[in-house]
């Protein structure tokens, strides 16, 4: 039996013309502005921001460095319902450029559940993350020329928390020195973020329409002058431009699985440092086309799932009507103390030690009222046993349970973890937020320690502190928070594994995101910055007459 990679199941696939694909979501030609055969941009207008069909979100429990397939079992979900005869559509974000050449690779799924054309998609995909990255670093040049001519908004070099972004890990350009060229130049501390971190994806993908995201974009706090007032981005009047830089950027991505089923694809901010979900202008628009949206959030559900709750769907007014938590086997046998090589191996001792994982992720999920469906992402290596310890477990704790194997058989894989969510559905979502409005933001992240990480007590640095005090005589609490930690485990410590509990976490620094609407707390090692590892993924990919190799 010959064993095909991702890229060669992608290209010995056909694929429709997008034009087609448009029809099963009641889309046509005037609604798309094509990118060749196989991709468009859904310039569609009227687009009601009321949520008509179903939202199915798709999350996980803490993962390996590998991750556990959230995108693959999305997509094979969706395909799964098609083939029941719904009309699905799945809803994602676009990959970024730093993890793809790095270690864990493309984002389009693997295996028979796969979106198409994926070297397009993990590749430039239709040119939205230059757009954002342009509009990013052409604000960072108007601060910086402001400077060079006077400053004439007082503004304080030391205090700028707006930073130049790239879409590339480089860990370089974590700290640099800026302005050296010229005695007139400032010279001044600086740092880039990956784009995916960058303020302007995240107002990017949490803009209602045009017209709101540059009133965000107004909104983004640049720094402070000398005598402690804010700047924004409007003082510098840059946002005509910024919009402009993102106007055709803003329509979402349309594409296919394998099964040519549609997929919208747009935006792409990172989970352990953003908020991780896709566009909320794609997320309405699927709810207007679909009686079934699939949609999936960053890492496992401390984050991804987390802020999706309590950030997009506060701002964009959602209610999530079923949620899908992924697990693995390898994944729970880490946790419950398996060392990496054992992995793949049976060990039923570790795996039932790591269940504790799942649990955590059952119970904080449940505090949102949403009615929650487990599955276990399947792998050759599970045996029998295993996965029966599992199921076992979730029929104990009176949670339904499915197997997805889409992965090998596509949507026919996931036809059990379909009918499964449909039945969920069945049930009525309570959809609740973890926290109101309207208290103050540390009492907020006291909330989320004590229900989602299981923290004893908050530590606060000296500088996040004094930012928190200067934040609040500016601006009301009425935002909700981002926290960026590391997605290895509950806690903010990576080697803590399993469910921790009675741990003290440590928050190094607060950054405003003002024009997105939330605030972000760092907490522990976290990096805006990735770095490539050892070996990176672009050793393994080359491209000899036209035919990538070696892109996962």
């Amino acid at each position: 039996m010959i064993l095909l990679t991702d890229i060669e199941i992608a290209q010995n696939s056909k694929m429709e013309e997008i034009v087609e694909v448009a029809k099963k979501i009641d889309l046509t030609i005037d609604d798309l502005s094509l990118y060749g055969k196989y991709k468009a941009k859904v310039v569609k207008d009227k687009i009601e921001k009321t949520q008509k069909g179903k939202l199915i979100l798709v999350t996980a429990i803490t993962p390996t460095k590998y991750g556990e397939g959230k995108t693959t079992v999305t997509i094979g979900l969706d395909d799964a319902l098609c083939r029941l005869g719904k009309k699905s559509l799945a809803v994602l974000r676009e990959p970024s450029l730093g993890p793809v050449f790095g270690l864990k690779g493309g984002a389009t799924g693997g295996g028979y559940s796969q979106v198409l054309p994926m070297e397009d998609i993990n590749l430039h995909f239709n040119g939205d993350f230059h757009a954002i990255t342009s509009a990013n670093n052409l604000l960072c040049a108007a601060i910086d020329n402001s400077l060079y001519f006077g400053n004439p908004l007082n503004l304080d070099p030391d205090s700028i928390t707006f930073a130049r972004c790239l879409d590339m890990n480089d860990r370089a350009l974590r700290s640099i020195e800026i302005g050296l060229s010229s005695a007139k130049e400032i010279k001044r501390k600086e740092h880039f973020t990956i784009t995916a971190a960058s303020e302007i994806m995240t107002i990017f993908c949490l803009a209602k329409d045009l017209e709101d995201l540059r009133g965000r974009i107004d909104s983004i706090l640049v720094g402070y002058t000398y005598d402690k007032k804010p700047v924004y981005a409007k003082d510098f009047h840059i946002s005509g431009a910024m919009v402009t830089l993102l106007k055709e950027a803003i329509h979402p991505n349309l594409v296919q699985t394998l099964e040519g089923n549609p997929v919208l694809i747009h935006g792409g901010p990172f989970a352990n440092i953003a908020h991780g979900c896709n566009s909320l202008i794609a997320t309405n628009m699927g709810l207007q086309l679909a009686d079934y949206v699939v949609t999936e959030a960053g890492f496992g559900s401390d984050l991804g799932a987390t802020k999706f709750c309590d950030i997009k769907c506060r701002i964009g007014n959602l209610k999530p009507d079923a949620m899908v938590l992924i697990a693995t086997i390898k994944a729970l046998k880490l946790h419950g103390g398996c060392l990496d090589e054992n992995l793949m191996k049976e060990d039923l001792n570790t795996l039932e030690k790591g269940l504790c994982n799942l649990e955590a992720h059952i119970k904080n999920l449940l505090k949102f009222k949403v009615p929650l469906v487990v599955t276990l992402n399947k792998y050759e290596t599970d045996t029998l046993e295993e996965i029966e310890l599992v199921k076992n477990y979730c029929a104990q704790k009176n949670i339904p349970f499915a197997i997805n194997n889409s992965f090998k058989e596509g949507g026919k894989g996931s036809l059990d973890l379909a009918t499964k969510v449909l039945d969920a559905l069945e049930e009525e979502s309570n959809f609740t937020y973890l926290y109101e409005d309207n208290i103050d933001i540390t009492k907020k992240l006291e909330i989320l320690a004590k229900e989602i990480f299981h923290a004893k007590e908050i530590v606060y640095s000296e500088e996040a502190k004094q930012k928190i005090a200067l934040l609040n005589s500016i601006h009301k609490n009425t935002l909700p928070i981002c926290v960026s930690k590391t997605q290895y485990s509950l806690s903010d410590d990576p080697k803590k594994l399993g469910n921790p509990t009675d741990y003290t976490l440590h928050v190094t620094d607060i950054v405003p995101y003002l024009g997105a609407g939330f605030i972000t707390f760092l907490l522990g090692d976290i990096l805006a910055m990735p770095g490539l590892p050892k070996v990176p993924n672009y050793e393994k990919i080359d491209c000899v007459n036209d035919k990538i190799t070696g892109l996962f």
